[in-house]
């Protein structure tokens, strides 16, 4: 198993983004290469594991240049080659994420609010924006969220396809709204869907969603509240919210926020980050309402765990805690969802973003 990082580097201390080689046995992780880019919060593989996708960005969070960036991957050691970058489609991209089909990719400009899609050509290079929607403009929508400080306009934080590759979802925080487009993978083209939005509860500020493997549940992750929101999801990409739960189980205090979720591979759990408590929290799925059960929390042992993912076999979760320059690894009981760490500790600067490679 092969996994790249996506790092921060605004405070000089990463390079860009790295490739490590996983030993699924006992989480250990060993240095295969680092490639310069400038702050690659997150990274995305092409459904075949022959490309990688960055968001890149220069400057404050309002400046400088906001570059999505191509990478071909070796067969042979994994290792990247950049292959060329495009302009995000907005400012300070957070996310990006690919088609099943290999012919799209998609960016969340969170400085500006805009969802963008990009068609990828038969190198595996991006072409220019072919879509790019402000998310305060959306059909004169105008609805910043009621934080002040947070939601004074719309910040597109997330984006992905539906697992069927018709649909593609985006967090916006500012908004208090998960925006739903229909996509054509051919040219790369988003139109917004008939059923256009999901509302959270006000003032929630959505940051990440995870589709269950079922593809009738979706797990919003909120990062102001420090909850998760469970939605059903039909055939007409319409979300209908039955759940939200806590993610701390302490009271929510200046510092707190969640980050990332992932459902586990078998369907039964999903997990959230809480940065400032440092630690996972554990849900339990009903698989008939996808309501969520709390299952109790495991610190990242370390400080923010801006991101976390699980390995596809879901045997290994992998906590990138940003601000003490660590990934840790923890082995997951399928049947009870409990983690556990395994005592290996990577050090590798700034760690946002965590994907798994299968060597071919």
């Amino acid at each position: 198993m092969i996994v790249y990082i996506g790092a921060s580097t605004g405070e000089g201390k990463a390079e860009g983004i790295s490739v490590f080689r996983l030993d699924e046995g006992t989480g250990a992780l060993a240095h295969i290469q680092s490639v310069a880019a400038e702050n690659p919060s997150f990274v995305a593989l092409h459904p075949q594991g022959t490309h990688l996708y960055a968001v890149t960005r220069s400057g404050g969070a309002g400046g400088g240049s906001s570059s999505v960036e191509a990478y071909a991957i070796d067969p042979s050691d994994h290792t990247l080659t950049f292959l060329n970058r495009v302009a995000s489609g907005g400012a300070s991209p957070a996310h990006v994420s690919v088609h099943p089909s290999g012919k799209s990719v998609y960016a969340a400009n969170y400085g500006s609010g805009h969802a963008a899609s990009f068609p990828v050509r038969e190198d595996g290079s991006l072409g220019e924006a072919a879509s790019a929607y402000l998310h305060d403009g959306y059909e004169g929508f105008k609805h910043p969220g009621p934080n002040a400080r947070r939601q004074e306009g719309p910040h597109a934080h997330f984006i992905t396809p539906d697992p069927t590759g018709a649909r593609v979802l985006s967090c916006d925080l500012g908004c208090d709204r998960v925006f739903v487009y229909t996509t054509d993978a051919a040219n790369g083209k988003m139109t917004p869907n008939e059923v256009p939005y999901a509302q959270v509860p006000s003032g929630a500020g959505p940051r990440h969603l995870s589709f269950h493997p079922s593809g009738r549940f979706v797990y919003v992750i909120n990062e102001i509240a420090c909850t998760i929101s469970a939605f059903t999801y039909d055939e007409r990409g319409a979300l209908q919210i039955v759940d939200t739960q806590n993610t701390l189980p302490v009271a929510r205090e200046a510092g707190h926020s969640t980050a990332q979720i992932v459902v586990h591979p078998n369907g039964r759990y999903v997990y959230g980050s809480n940065r400032g408590h440092h630690s996972i929290a554990i849900f339990e799925i009903d698989q008939q309402t996808g309501r969520l059960t709390p299952r109790g929390h495991e610190s990242t042992q370390g400080k923010t765990p801006r991101n976390f993912n699980i390995n596809p076999s879901g045997t290994l979760l992998l906590a990138a805690n940003q601000d003490t320059n660590t990934i840790v690894a923890f082995t997951i009981d399928g049947e009870t969802g409990k983690l556990t760490a395994t005592g290996q500790i990577t050090e590798t600067p700034s760690p946002t973003c965590v994907v798994f490679l299968a060597k071919g």
